[in-house]
């Protein structure tokens, strides 16, 4: 990829993995060679501006909470509520709230709860709660650990279900009472119903294989896209007629601390800005082009181990604040990264398994069988918060280089294997 007019008719210019080098043509072969750094158009956003959700996401606006970008959820209450005598609820609506999946999911999403739990494929996320009145826990305590449980518990992953508005205080009082009335071990019709007993999923299909995965039609929609002159005159392949031995390893090094832009730079955004600079080409995030770019150059490095530069303060600095964000608790359902991938990895929520964050990278972008779409990894965060009912950022934000900067420096070595395929 380059513009008409960039390198002078007496040089040869070649892009060689994220290096831009000039050799003076007729220059012996020990020839000086000039180095500097792929081009990238720096100044402009690499993502639809203004940000708009996709259609068919929520359009919930949660500003009020935490997101990867701002503070704003309310403290934790310091000390309990108190309630006094004991509760009078309604169990039959509160057996029918726990199940509730308008409420955030529902408390069978991490709880197995007795006669509740049979028929809903529960999770075990959180303690099994079908025994829960044999306990003799007073009736103030459930209502607290309901409302809100970090008045107990600073680092529970259970939400505030009423301190955040899910329920309200007569509904809380309704699930106590149902609460009450668990004495007995969950019966389960199969073993599959048993998140104890669930097996984890294994990945048996073939990704590399068309007829099993159709996003390695990206990988032929890239190669078009390739040797796709644009209004300039020039296309990838003016620079890189070989790819597959120029990009045979790149991706896996990626992502990378980038100065100019003082941010970490994905192969996405890299596709976005150095597109732009060098053709005029416009492939912004997410967009199905970039996308297909994406999956062709993850193509290309299939097989090499993934080894980011974590050299330069500023990138370890990078990755310390996404260490950092990945604790930090966000949206409606107050939840963090760690959460689900640290204290409850290995578990199942609702019909998911919770993977340990080592295994979560090295097959993006990846096609979602259940969507019928490529995501990359920055679509996989945005989701993650918009289903806790977090606001999510731009693809391109600050935020999100850091978080997955953190998370491949988590899954060095493994081996890349694009595009994966996944539910």
């Amino acid at each position: 990829m380059i513009r008409a007019g960039m390198v002078a008719t007496s040089a040869v210019a070649l892009i060689v993995a994220g290096t831009f080098a000039v050799v003076v043509a007729g220059s012996s072969a020990n020839a000086q060679t000039k180095t500097r750094e792929a081009p990238l158009e720096t100044k402009d956003a690499a993502s639809m501006q203004p940000w708009k959700r996709y259609a068919g996401w929520p359009t919930r606006d949660m500003s009020k909470y935490n997101s990867l970008g701002h503070l704003a959820t309310p403290p934790a209450p310091t000390e309990p509520r108190k309630i006094g005598n004991q509760i009078g609820g309604d169990a039959a609506n509160g057996a029918k709230l726990v199940a509730d999946r308008n409420r955030g999911g529902s408390c069978l999403a991490c709880h197995v709860m007795g006669s509740a739990g049979n028929a809903d494929l529960p999770g075990n996320a959180a303690p099994d709660l079908s025994e829960i009145g044999n306990a003799g826990r007073e009736d103030e305590w459930l209502f607290n650990y309901v409302y809100d449980a970090r008045v107990y518990n600073p680092e529970t992953i259970m939400p505030p279900w009423g301190s955040h508005g899910f329920f309200n205080d007569q509904e809380i009082n309704d699930i106590v009472a149902f609460l009450k009335t668990l004495k007995s071990p969950a019966a389960f019709k199969t073993a599959l119903d048993d998140p104890n007993k669930r097996p984890a999923p294994v990945e048996k299909r073939d990704n590399l294989d068309s007829i099993e995965n159709p996003a390695m039609w990206a990988v032929e929609k890239a190669q078009e896209l390739w040797k796709l002159k644009s209004a300039s005159g020039f296309s990838c392949n003016s620079c890189h007629s070989d790819p597959k031995e120029t990009f045979k390893t790149w991706a896996a090094s990626m992502p990378k601390w980038e100065p100019r832009l003082d941010k970490v730079l994905s192969v996405e955004e890299f596709v976005t800005r150095h597109a732009k600079a060098t053709t005029g080409t416009v492939w912004l995030m997410e967009t199905d082009e970039n996308r297909a770019m994406s999956v062709y150059l993850h193509f290309l490095a299939n097989g090499a181990p993934r080894k980011i530069d974590t050299s330069s303060a500023e990138a370890k600095a990078a990755i310390e604040r996404g260490k950092v964000l990945s604790a930090r608790k966000v949206g409606q359902l107050n939840m963090a990264c760690t959460d689900c991938h640290g204290k409850a990895a290995n578990h199942w929520i609702r019909g998911q398994w919770l993977g340990e964050p080592k295994g979560q990278y090295d097959h993006f972008p990846t096609w979602r069988t259940s969507l019928l779409a490529i995501w990359d990894i920055r679509q996989r965060f945005q989701w993650c918060q918009v289903n806790i009912r977090a606001d999510e950022l731009p693809p391109d934000a600050k935020e999100y280089g850091d978080l997955e900067f953190y998370l491949a420096m988590q899954n060095e070595g493994l081996k890349l294997s694009v595009p994966g395929i996944r539910h």
